[in-house]
């Protein structure tokens, strides 16, 4: 099991606990996430991603999302996804 890197955050709105990621793999929602960076990780599944406001339940490479997280994330974190 490996997991491999979807993306990196550039952004966080901690009011809203939503991170904006940019996306170098494909997402969906019910995937199994890794956040990582800034000396801490967390792991959850894929619940809820945005793309200019309107819900979607798959992200292709090269798209920017929003993402909402269950832990507080910083910009720069690193996004895997979990096999």
């Amino acid at each position: 099991m490996a997991d491999f890197k979807v993306g990196k955050i550039t952004h966080y709105y901690d009011k809203i606990d939503v991170a904006v990621v940019e996306l170098t793999g494909d997402l969906a929602v019910g995937d199994t996430i890794k956040i990582s960076g800034h000396g801490r990780e967390f792991t959850q599944e894929v619940t809820s991603m945005q793309i200019e406001h309107e819900n979607i339940k798959t992200a292709k490479k090269g798209q920017t999302i929003g993402l909402m997280v269950d832990e507080k994330a910083k910009e720069n974190d690193e996004v895997y996804k979990v096999s």
